[in-house]
Formats: structure tokens, sequence, C-alpha cells
């Protein structure tokens, strides 16, 4: 059996799909199945891909949105659901569902902005949600001069690109700019889908990425590896600390390390404009979503599996992606809620031998 990376026509996302010598549009009955957020596919598709050939279980992952993996797990179309904004706990007592952490990442604005390099424009907060928010228009706009003084500003137009689809980046990203910004979090407020006042609207971490690489003067946001992967000049963001900080997995650390997941009821934890001086603003873990009486609990059991050969084997190509992955504290806790809550007539699915 092979592994191969296909588009998902029917949501313009990416999708990775193990396939054996049937078509390709079969997956293998045992493979694991599951759908959701495009902030963690680069790590979840090079996963899957050594994965499969260590074990020969695939991982048929549909990339397409966060939104879009709540509804599916809710269906009970797939495994598992992935979203990177965290169901409250009650929303999974009454689904009964469980959820975990299972990796982390940053959001990071990106801009189509001739001359510019890398970091070289620097933004607050307040000033992204006002550029989303239609009222900041022009790249050399009084309050852009104000951050970048030494900076040579071109009066180009401001084209806001934005995730049109319900998005866990859309959630990280506006949770963000709703705690930096009260007029935004008044007028416009964070969750997954938001109705924007101005900009593009485009499809995944892929579709805003490419759509900022094709527009003059957009910015756009987007995961840290889509951003590294397509070569896109990205923002410079001030910090809780008042700190001017760069997207890099150090900064995604010291934000992370403020989680305090030992005593989140549901693994509920925000990491948007954590304090600290080298804390990236826009960081966020990224959650796999399960039944906890599932009901295929052999297929169950090998999703399982596969995230916990994720923690332990997959830890490197996570930070080779600028992914940051969790402690070994957190990955015990994880696993002992597995044991605790999938379970089958009172019979847990996981345990330490079903390694």
């Amino acid at each position: 059996m092979t592994s191969a990376f296909v588009r998902c026509a029917a949501f313009g996302a990416l999708a990775v799909l193990s396939v054996s010598a049937a078509p390709l549009s079969v997956a293998s009955a045992a493979d694991i199945s599951g759908a959701g957020a495009t902030f963690p596919y680069p790590i979840y598709a090079k996963w899957a891909d050594a994965y499969k050939k260590e074990t020969g279980t695939g991982l048929n992952y549909q990339s397409i949105g966060s939104g879009g993996g709540i509804k599916q797990i809710k269906a009970k179309t797939v495994t598992f659901g992935a979203s990177d904004m965290p169901l409250k706990p009650e929303e999974l007592e009454q689904a009964g569902l469980i959820q975990f952490p299972m990796i982390m990442g940053g959001v990071v604005p990106v801009v189509n902005l001739k001359g510019v390099k890398g970091g070289e424009i620097k933004l607050s907060g307040t000033v992204l949600a006002n550029i989303y928010m239609g009222e900041v228009t022009k790249w050399n706009d009084a309050q852009i001069k104000a951050l970048n003084p030494n900076v040579n500003l071109p009066n180009t137009a401001i084209a806001p690109i934005y995730r049109s689809d319900g998005s866990g980046t859309n959630f990280l990203f506006t949770d963000y700019l709703s705690k930096t910004s009260p007029k935004f979090k008044t007028q416009i407020g964070a969750n997954t889908s938001v109705q924007w006042p101005a900009g593009i609207g485009a499809k995944g971490n892929e579709g805003v990425a490419n759509m900022v690489k094709q527009t003059d003067g957009s910015v756009g946001y987007v995961e840290y590896a889509y951003a590294k992967q397509n070569n896109i000049t990205h923002l410079g963001l001030q910090n809780k600390d008042g700190k001017i900080v760069e997207p890099k997995i150090e900064a995604f650390q010291a934000a992370a390390a403020n989680a305090d997941w030992a005593n989140a009821k549901g693994y509920y934890v925000l990491l948007t404009d954590e304090p600290g001086a080298e804390s990236w603003p826009i960081t966020g873990a990224s959650f796999i979503l399960m039944y906890k009486n599932p009901q295929d609990p052999a297929i169950s059991a090998e999703a399982l599996k596969f995230f916990d050969w994720a923690y332990k084997s997959g830890a490197k190509m996570a930070t080779d992606l600028d992914y940051v992955p969790m402690p070994a504290s957190v990955i015990e806790m994880v696993e002992k809620t597995w044991s605790q809550s999938i379970q089958v007539e009172g019979k847990p699915i996981w345990t330490a031998s079903a390694k």
C-alpha cells in the first residue's frame, strides 16, 4: 500500500489519502479516518506517510477546516475530528466527546508588498484589527507609520485576505484581535467563522496563502508552515509585553510555556496574547476530538496507536516544520484520559499494552 496526497476538490483544500492497489478514491477499510483543521495538515501529512511506511496503517485525513471537522465528528462520519478551536467542556459533555491537544504552532500575518522583506513591517494587534475592520486602508497610513518610522511605506491599498470557511485559524486570529482591540471584540468577535466587513475570502490555509501571493498589497494570516513553504513575507508583531517578535519556534514555545494543561477541564486552553517578552501572540494548539463510546472500537484504538506514535516518534518531524510538540507531562495526562474516558462496555480501549 502507498500513501498519496490529493486535493480535496469539494472543499478546495488538501487531503491526505491512504490507498492500496484499489482505485485512488478508495481508502483501505483498515485506514483511520479524520477531518478538520488545515493548521496541522503539514505535520499530519508527514506523520501519516512515516506511520504508513512503519506500520502499514494509513490515515485518510480531509483538511477541510476546523468547522468541518467538528461537524463531521458530530455526524459520526469519521474516527476523529481535528479543531484549532477547543470545544468548551459543556459542549464536549453534551456531544459525548473528549478532546486532547496534539500539537502547537503559530498563526502568522503575511503580506504581498513589493520591496518589503520578512519582518520588516511590524504591526500591533490593534492596527491589524483596524485593517480587518476596513478602517486602515493604505500601507502608508499614520497608524502603520507610527510603528515603522524607518520603513519607506508605499501608498498602496491594503487588501485584507480572510478565511471564508469555518476555521480554527480564524478562531485563533480573531481571538487575538478581540483581546487586543475592544472595538473588534464588540463588532466582530472571536469564532471559527465571522462576518468580515472588508477584504477577500479564501478557503483553507492554502487558499489564503495562494490569494496573498497573487494579490498586490494584500495581508493575510496562515499557519507558519504554510508561510515558510510558500515563501511568503511575514510581519513582525507587538506582543502583550510591548515587544516586537518574529514568528519562530522559540517564540511559539515561549507562549506555550504558560499553558496550564493540568487544571484545564477538557484541555480547554487558549495561547493567544500570552505574556512574556519572547512570546508570539498568535500561538495555539490543535486538538483531536473523539467519542467516549466509539461506534468502531477497533479503528478508534488504531487511531490512538497513531496518536501515541506521533507523540513519541514524531516530535522531530514536528519541530522540523516549526510546530511545538506536546511536553511529555501533557502526553502522560492525555494518555491517562484515553484510558479513563474512551471505553466500550466499561472497558478502556487504550491501555499501556495496546501500544
